[in-house]
């Protein structure tokens, strides 16, 4: 079996007047997070994850902040376009594993719905993908509480 694996890691400042969406999910909270596209900080961190595993480089190759046609984007539309690319080159997600780490908002009630949203993105079940939310004990920027960072590890294989 030909199967490769890839990490990645994103991680953006909280921001006035902005919707928080994480995982393709808009959470209920008073801040979102600063970035050129909606700040999607666990989708950035599966597109490098993926694009990583397949060889590829990363997220910023392909949607630069300096340009505008993904300025305010949707995420979801970048790590469609991933999967799109590594379809290209014959490949297909087999799991994903993520972290996000945060002091709040909490995330266990949104869990779900963002292993639901990110399984619909990949085409993969559900029960191949794992989120997590873990806070930094009060230490660094997430646990200063000003920003959010996410992992993700994710395997691949031949499709």
């Amino acid at each position: 079996m030909d199967f490769r694996v890839g990490f990645g890691y994103d991680s953006h400042r909280f921001a006035p007047d902005r919707p928080l969406v994480i995982g393709g999910i808009v959470i209920p909270y008073e801040l979102g997070l600063a970035a050129h596209s909606d700040g999607d900080v666990l989708i950035h961190a599966v597109c490098d994850a993926l694009l990583g595993a397949a060889g590829l480089k990363d997220i910023g190759t392909y949607f630069p902040d300096n340009d505008p046609t993904w300025k305010n984007v949707d995420s979801t539309k970048l790590l469609a376009k991933v999967v799109e690319l590594l379809a290209e080159r014959g490949w297909k997600v087999n799991n994903l594993d993520c972290t996000l780490i945060l002091e709040k908002p909490k995330m266990k009630p949104h869990v779900d719905a963002i292993i639901g949203r990110l399984s619909e993105l990949l085409k993969v079940e559900s029960d191949r993908i794992a989120v997590k939310a873990k806070t930094n004990e009060k230490m660094g920027f997430t646990g200063a509480g000003e920003g959010i960072a996410a992992t993700a590890a994710a395997t691949i294989v031949r499709s």
